[in-house]
């Protein structure tokens, strides 16, 4: 699917601020205040014809073979893609009115997710993870997305619907943005645009995982692939307390990095996240890497830090998701 015309640092600057107006008028979302974290979670978090969506995020574990992220949005993209939220916005709100961007209860709306488990054979070194890393997967989304970490609460839930185990060595590893992932997604998707597919396996180039954005039609190729040992005891030393698999789901949800564009321009079109120059890996103290007010954000699940690091989304970010929600999925 092409882009719109390509559009400035200063029209996606516009864009993102017609955004935040549009949707102050019609209250899009909830701004909750933050929560204290949890005594027993701080030791862990201290710290058609298919269009081809966006993907959000090819995250690579530092010192990996693909280090760079290789769909990190141009600002072209990111304003192409705001423009079209300000659009399904708009239209919302004409047939709907205001009361379609009404605030909503933390944990209100529940997306089914269903796990694809990718193996190559039935051994754990061929992908044949147990059960129960996904269920805890599942049990780390509900706590990053309730604030029960630390962060602000959300409006979703997770609610995992079924375990679907595949054995099939064409798709193992799962290559990022090949011919057999799109086999892969086309072959098992299932649900509707309201449906979290996630998608479990190794990977290729030592990535972590990626996602797609909601876009106006949802193919197919929707969903999101985690790399199986980042999984709540998995073997992937630093990313492996399930924060890999919130951060593509934000993503999902239509989130960007927060250090999308850098220190200048729209960036993550997030008010309370500051702006950030570039990601924060591992857990740096006293990183402040713009001139712009507040430190950069390694706490925050949309950056590249350790899980032990991350726990938190903002209100904002809050808000963000819950006004896509409501014009891509609901």
């Amino acid at each position: 699917m092409g882009l719109r015309p390509l559009l400035s640092r200063r029209s996606a600057g516009i864009a993102s601020t017609s955004l935040a107006l549009l949707l102050g008028a019609v209250t899009a979302g909830y701004v909750p205040a933050h929560a204290a974290p949890l005594a027993n979670h701080a030791a862990e978090h201290a710290a058609s014809e298919e269009c081809e969506p966006v993907h959000a995020d090819a995250k690579a574990r530092p010192g990996s073979i693909t280090e760079h992220d290789p769909n990190h949005l141009t600002e072209a993209q990111v304003a192409a893609r705001e423009n079209e939220l300000i659009e399904l916005v708009e239209m919302q709100v004409r047939r709907e009115g205001a009361a379609a961007f009404a605030p909503v209860a933390p944990a209100s709306v529940a997306i089914p997710v269903v796990v694809h488990v990718i193996q190559e054979n039935s051994s754990r070194a061929g992908g044949n993870i147990p059960d129960s890393m996904i269920y805890s997967q599942i049990d780390v989304l509900n706590d990053s997305f309730s604030g029960a970490t630390g962060g602000a609460p959300t409006a979703f839930s997770f609610a995992l619907q079924s375990i679907n185990r595949v054995t099939n060595p064409s798709w193992y590893p799962i290559n990022y943005g090949s011919s057999s992932e799109r086999s892969m997604k086309r072959s098992l998707r299932v649900g509707g645009a309201e449906t979290l597919n996630i998608y479990l396996g190794d990977l290729s180039s030592g990535l972590l995982g990626w996602a797609t954005f909601p876009q106006r039609s949802i193919s197919k190729l929707d969903g999101v692939v985690v790399l199986n040992e980042s999984l709540p005891g998995g073997t992937a030393t630093n990313y492996n307390l399930g924060d890999t698999g919130t951060h593509e789901v934000g993503h999902w949800l239509n989130l960007y990095h927060t250090f999308q564009g850098g220190c200048s321009g729209s960036g993550d079109g997030v008010s309370d996240t500051p702006a950030e120059a570039s990601p924060a890996y591992q857990c740096p103290t006293g990183r402040d890497t713009c001139s712009s007010a507040g430190v950069d954000p390694i706490h925050n699940f949309m950056d590249y830090t350790y899980d032990s690091c991350m726990y938190e989304f903002t209100p904002g970010q809050a808000s963000r998701m819950l006004t896509a929600w409501n014009a891509y999925r609901a």
